[in-house]
């Protein structure tokens, strides 16, 4: 959440870096609200100082003096009583509409709204992978080899669900291990945490109220069901102060998690690259506002390293200002390439999100001097399982149909699942 007292005193700068996120007139909203809370505030305020001095007063006052403070505590009363709710619903207003407002993007975040717009920061190869056949893709890979049942996961759960089968599903886990192991050396804090939380986590990390439409939600228990384990590793420290000397604090978290995937009906319903239920290892740190663009980088570079064991051509890409998440001020996104597909796909992302979480969070910082002021937060995919299978799949395919699964992994697995073959 933006800080509405810096937007009241200098909003020149924020009105630039909104128009940026295509809301231009954002912050005019924000400084009307807020004028009618504080013009609010100020008149409530004062009627309860009159209310009070009067109401004193009257206990020593006789006569018709008495009868004039009584009808004028009554008149202040009466007043209150109509301006008590207006105040509420001004509060109400301003708070709605800075929790719908996303955080301001970086300079460096390039411009424009869609995916096309990112720019293109490196890459790990000089060329693309070569075949003596056609490529074929994961769905139609993973039916001949018998890991993918798509479609006894739509029979069970709808369109969108898969069943992993057999020697996948040591794979799966050992693209875990080698996550965990590449963080928890590096000083990570691994964790496994609750894939339910409630609305403050949701809300902290500002999935809501902006992507309620892609979120999953208990009804009876008013619960929602995680997309990321971003959310509660965020809200490991809701409402904490953290030691200067403590930081970065950084997490390691290992989850199941789900999403809607409204709006996205006829894009990628074969095989499992966009589901309602998938598996990640998600790394999470909270910092000190100086060195969190260091941050940033150092946690994309862990990315790369994960990556990089799996002998997989990549890029990473730079998001534009316009196609970020709410939360987010720059992200990086590293695509992989799917020959399948003939083109790169989405595979880990990473993003600094400043003061935005934390602020909504009242996660703080406790310098060593003893001042306390917002931290920053930020989070990175170290290994999405389901699309990382994906790619090793289609770029470790052999002319067969059988995938060699990248020697790293090897020290994880079971010798048969270090050739996954086709079933006859």
């Amino acid at each position: 959440m933006l800080d509405i007292k810096l937007i009241r005193e200098d909003p020149e700068p924020f009105r630039e870096a909104l128009a940026r996120r295509g809301l231009a007139e954002r912050v005019d909203e924000l400084l009307k609200a807020d004028e009618r809370r504080r013009e609010l505030t100020r008149r409530v305020e004062d009627l309860r100082a009159e209310q009070n001095r009067s109401s004193k007063a009257i206990g020593g006052a006789q006569g018709d003096e008495k009868q004039r403070l009584i009808a004028e505590v009554a008149k202040v009363s009466a007043e209150l009583k109509e301006l008590d709710p207006q105040l509420a619903e001004a509060e109400t207003v301003l708070t709605l509409l800075l929790a719908a407002t996303p955080n301001l993007p970086h300079p460096s975040s390039p411009d424009g709204f869609t995916d096309e717009d990112a720019v293109e920061v490196r890459r790990n190869h000089d060329e693309l992978p070569a075949f003596d056949f056609e490529p074929k893709d994961h769905a139609e890979l993973g039916a001949a080899l018998g890991v993918l049942d798509v479609e006894r996961g739509a029979r069970t759960s709808g369109s969108r669900f898969v069943y992993l089968m057999r020697d996948i599903v040591f794979v799966q886990f050992a693209l875990m291990r080698s996550a965990m192991d590449v963080l928890t050396d590096k000083g990570f804090i691994p964790v496994i945490p609750p894939v339910l939380v409630r609305e403050e986590a949701m809300y902290g990390t500002g999935f809501l109220p902006t992507d309620a439409v892609n979120i999953y939600r208990t009804a009876e228990d008013d619960l929602y069901l995680i997309g990321t384990a971003e959310v509660s590793l965020a809200a490991l420290h809701l409402g904490e102060i953290l030691e200067e000397a403590d930081l970065p604090a950084r997490y390691a978290g290992y989850s199941t998690c789900f999403r809607r995937e409204a709006g996205t009906y006829g894009k990628d319903t074969g095989g499992m690259f966009r589901v309602h239920q998938f598996d990640k290892v998600e790394m999470f740190s909270f910092t000190t506002p100086e060195s969190s663009w260091d941050e940033h980088e150092y946690l994309v570079s862990v990315e790369e390293e994960v990556l990089g064991k799996l002998e997989l051509p990549y890029r990473v890409v730079n998001i534009a200002a316009g196609d970020l998440g709410g939360a987010a001020a720059k992200k990086y996104d590293i695509e992989v390439w799917l020959p399948g597909q003939q083109r790169y796909r989405e595979l880990t992302s990473c993003s600094n999100t400043t003061d935005y979480q934390a602020r909504r969070m009242q996660t703080r910082l406790r310098r060593s001097d003893g001042t306390v002021e917002t931290l920053h937060t930020l989070n990175g995919t170290a290994t999405a399982i389901g699309r990382t299978l994906i790619a090793i799949m289609e770029n470790h395919q052999q002319a067969d149909g059988s995938v060699v699964i990248p020697e790293h992994l090897w020290q994880y697995l079971p010798e048969r699942a270090r050739l996954l073959t086709p079933r006859t």
